[in-house]
């Protein structure tokens, strides 16, 4: 595939086939993203790859925090709220995906379930978790979020969907315990990826990019 059609075609997959990827296209695409640039090489990405019984006990530990409403304990700030253009951005990509999947706006319960999906890595065969190291901060996650979009442009050239989530980094106390992670591990964000499931309603919505001109300024 070439490289503009996989960074026109990557979009966020909500609904995965339970085939697992093969081990070996595994092994590629992550070594391809190793490959992401980084200041001065730190490569400070720590990324951990769950898979099989290590993904269900995951899957139904943070299904169970979440169901029980349990205090969200990210390790960064996560309660932001968008203002101006950047809430329109946000407020019309919402009425794509629930409009896709046919949940109206008041319907409370429907969104909360739709939510639920996050935490049950919207039933993909792997996840992967990306986590930064202490006392690394906001110059070394920009990085990682190089590494994310190399990954997953690499995983889309080869047939592979995705679905980076923020939510998947609100309980690391959780993942931590699970995974037997030490404290100074930070988690960022998680990325669940697979097959796609083309007969999920999730998978339909589509979202769209502002016009070059409203995102960028020349300099001459």
């Amino acid at each position: 595939m070439r490289l503009d059609d996989a960074i026109r075609q990557r979009r966020s997959v909500r609904g995965f086939l339970p085939d697992e990827v093969p081990r070996e296209l595994l092994r590629e695409v992550f070594e391809l993203a190793q490959w992401t640039p980084s200041n001065c090489n730190v490569q400070p990405w720590i990324p951990h790859v769950v898979s099989g019984k290590s993904l269900a006990a995951l899957r139904e530990a943070l299904v169970s925090a979440a169901r029980a409403n349990e205090p969200l304990a990210p390790d960064w700030p996560a309660d932001g709220k968008f203002e101006g253009v950047y809430r329109e951005r946000q407020y019309d990509a919402a009425a794509r995906l629930y409009g896709a999947m046919g949940v109206e706006r008041r319907d409370v319960k429907g969104r909360d379930e739709a939510y639920l999906r996050n935490h049950m890595f919207f039933d993909a065969p792997h996840a992967v978790l990306v986590f930064m190291q202490q006392p690394f901060d906001t110059r070394e996650a920009t990085d990682i979020g190089m590494y994310a979009q190399t990954l997953m442009l690499a995983m889309t050239s080869r047939g592979i969907a995705s679905c980076a989530q923020g939510a998947l980094g609100l309980y690391p106390p959780i993942v931590r315990k699970t995974l037997g992670l030490a404290e100074d591990h930070r988690l960022l964000f998680g990325i669940s990826f697979g097959f796609e499931d083309p007969s999920v309603p999730a998978n339909a919505a589509r979202t769209l990019r502002v016009p070059l001109e409203a995102a960028v300024r020349f300099h001459d």
